[in-house]
């Protein structure tokens, strides 16, 4: 006798115990597809709940009416000028999806085995696993938006990478240091999205001045692409401009720190570990407001645990999406060009030989696990298993 086939939530809910769920951050556009999320009958009421939870903590913080609801009603995208209008719809739709998957599909957050979020991700991820509260979680990047969106406007970000090399993170660091001593702006790394890729955040002319200097310290392959939209410097010296660092460790000696949940075990892009289980949560917190984002340590630390599945949370998530990405197409194109048996010459000569990556896979042959791991995104998941 024919044995029924697993539905989709079935195959999700077995799955959890070696899956982790990868929170996003703020982007330019952050609504993703959460208007049609608030079009389905059985997730309305959740996302509602949320939503005026977020729009109470931008009132509370700011004393200005919110509606995060009329927001994604209107599919109005929250504009710079409305910087702590989109972290607290950020957080609120990420912590809607999760309760939609518990409370209509009755697939649970806790049954996963790790977790971790980009940036403001971080903050979502402590909140699901109870760490803090989520109105807490919200307050701190909610009370503290206005300035640094005051700073974005003067704020411009670089992607400094290597098709071929690694970049040497110290170099990277003490070149960003020498050109912030000459006090013409304040530049430093935003993110550590691989060893052959840096996201930097610079004032003025900063990024002009690494990109004629950067030659003399790094190697001959490094490229610097400077991107055109205004970013709040979250995560580099920037922000202690208007001591949001100090101003952050005040707002979180508020919170009520619990114990969380047991799993799934919550891994910190500010400091590269599972810093939570070892360490008070708000000591993690202070550091994740002006440290780099680790995000390739979680990438690695993904593949050693042999974690099979990544659910990606949040409305549009694009960067670890995008990471793990490139990670498997890397991986695929070095080893296709380490065998020659199954590729013509013609097509070896034509691959990068990237030699960041064939240094890396003795040491760290978890990392061939990358093509085969599964990703889902959260809210297309969601809609393509909406209640009728």
């Amino acid at each position: 006798m024919a044995t029924e086939p697993l539905t989709p939530t079935e195959q999700l809910r077995l799955q959890l115990p070696r899956a982790a769920f990868a929170f996003r951050g703020y982007n330019i556009t952050n609504l993703g597809r959460t208007p049609e999320l608030w079009q389905v009958e059985a997730y309305r009421p959740i996302l509602q709940r949320w939503l005026e939870l977020g729009s109470d903590v931008c009132h509370r913080a700011h004393g200005q009416r919110t509606d995060l609801v009329a927001r994604i009603v209107g599919k109005l995208e929250a504009d710079l000028e409305h910087y702590a209008e989109a972290v607290a719809m950020i957080m609120a739709v990420e912590l809607a999806q999760l309760d939609m998957l518990a409370e209509v599909h009755g697939v649970e957050y806790g049954q996963a085995s790790l977790a971790y979020g980009y940036s403001l991700g971080e903050l979502t991820a402590t909140a699901a696993n109870h760490m803090v509260s989520a109105a807490e979680a919200m307050q701190v990047p909610v009370t503290l938006a206005n300035d640094c969106a005051i700073l974005a406007h003067d704020t411009k970000m670089g992607i400094l990478f290597s098709r071929t090399e690694a970049i040497s993170e110290m170099n990277v660091i003490h070149l960003c240091e020498d050109i912030t001593a000459e006090q013409k702006g304040v530049i430093g790394i935003s993110a550590v999205l691989s060893p052959n890729t840096y996201l930097v955040l610079g004032q003025h002319d900063s990024l002009a001045r690494l990109k004629s200097r950067m030659h003399d310290v790094l190697p001959e392959t490094v490229l610097l692409k400077r991107d055109s939209n205004l970013w709040p410097p979250m995560h580099t010296p920037i922000v202690r401009q208007r001591h949001i660092p100090d101003r952050a460790s005040v707002l979180m000696e508020a919170m009520s720190p619990e114990p969380g949940l047991d799993t799934p075990v919550v891994f910190s892009l500010a400091t590269g570990d599972t810093s939570y289980g070892k360490e008070p949560a708000r000591e993690v917190l202070r550091r994740w407001v002006d440290h780099p984002q680790r995000l390739w340590d979680a990438v690695a630390y993904t593949l050693k645990e042999d974690i099979k599945l990544v659910i990606h949370v949040g409305p549009g998530p694009n960067v670890i999406p995008a990471t793990f990405q490139r990670l498997s197409e890397n991986v695929c194109q070095q080893l296709a060009r380490m065998s020659l048996g199954g590729i013509s010459m013609r097509a070896v000569s034509n691959l990068v030989n990237r030699r960041w990556l064939a240094n890396m896979l003795p040491q760290r042959a978890s990392l061939l696990r990358a093509p085969n791991v599964e990703h889902v995104c959260l809210e297309d998941w969601l809609l393509e298993n909406a209640p009728n």
